[in-house]
């Protein structure tokens, strides 16, 4: 039974696949509301990353992954640069099961796709007329981990709510 039980895993793990489509930009904004001034000041910037992805079903085993990045540089009050960006891929994600699924749509693409974004960023700044920003590396795996937490904790607060 054991060699049975070996062999079903082992082709169920030859059966999965995973594959890059396509990695494209799917929508790139740049603001400097306080351009030229800005360019007067003393450059410390406060630097803020907010990150987010977002799946898509094109048709069965093909996902559109778009990870966003957005990154505000403020000197006091003052928006330095704003920059957005929506880095996209298509991938075929077959025979995973809805678990492994969370983490390859959830932590796996973001990854693949967050080099793209960070050179989109870097550029654009520079074009810009800003000191080059390199974004440091992001652990999705773990932003991913805590996004089930967060899910959990509120999946248990609900809970204890209904019942008292």
């Amino acid at each position: 039974m054991t060699e049975k039980g070996n062999s079903a895993d082992q082709a169920e793990n030859t059966n999965k696949e995973f594959s890059i489509q396509k990695i494209y930009c799917k929508d790139v904004s740049f603001e400097t509301p306080n351009s030229p001034e800005i360019f007067r000041e003393q450059w410390q910037p406060e630097v803020n990353l907010q990150i987010g992805n977002a799946t898509k079903i094109l048709a069965e085993n093909i996902h559109e992954i778009v990870l966003t990045v957005t990154v505000t540089a403020k000197l006091g009050d003052k928006t330095a640069y704003l920059v957005e960006v929506q880095q996209a891929g298509i991938f075929n994600i077959i025979n995973y099961t809805q678990e492994e699924m969370g983490i390859m749509v959830g932590a796996y693409c973001p990854t693949v796709l967050f080099p793209y974004v960070r050179e989109v960023v870097s550029d654009i700044v520079t074009k810009g007329g800003f000191p080059q920003l390199l974004l440091a590396p992001v652990n999705f795996d773990a932003l991913y981990q805590q996004h089930l937490q967060q899910q959990n904790s509120a999946k248990t607060e609900q809970s204890n709510a209904t019942t008292h």
